[in-house]
């Protein structure tokens, strides 16, 4: 064990994070994401039994957003026609504020093109997620 590291961060994920630069990405995707498919090319962390609201929340802890980029943060956007409306993403906006980052930088991003851009993330997080639309993907920023 290590002083104030969260304790959910287990040490393969650490290491993810801390071998990241400037601008890699990391998604943390819910349990119906398709980590192994899209993460051929990716470390791909299994952080099963956990929800993606924990480990953002730990994430945050240990790792700024990009501040260059407009939006370093996104979510799957909810297919249209899809009768949900995900209230796991004011969860979210709540934990972006009480790390300091600005919860209206989330950029919506069709699913198909968030696949798509998860294939080249450094890292995917495989959770125990349940709930739909839970997927996020955060951009590392630098420590100024």
């Amino acid at each position: 064990m290590l002083k104030n590291i969260p304790n959910i961060l287990s040490p393969e994920l650490l290491k993810a994070l801390m071998e990241m630069g400037h601008g890699d990405e990391i998604v943390l995707g819910d349990g119906n994401f398709p980590v192994q498919s899209v993460g051929k090319d990716a470390i791909v962390v299994r952080q099963d039994g956990h929800q993606v609201e924990e480990l953002l929340d730990a994430i945050l802890t240990l790792m700024p957003l990009d501040q260059y980029s407009q939006k370093p943060v996104g979510l799957m956007e909810v297919v249209p026609g899809d009768p949900v409306n995900p209230a796991i993403w004011e969860v979210y906006r709540r934990i972006l504020n009480q790390h300091g980052e600005n919860p209206e930088q989330i950029e919506y991003i069709e699913r198909f093109a968030f696949y798509e851009r998860a294939k080249k993330a450094y890292c995917i997080v495989a959770t125990g997620e349940t709930e739909i639309y839970a997927n996020i993907l955060l951009k590392k920023g630098v420590i100024a």
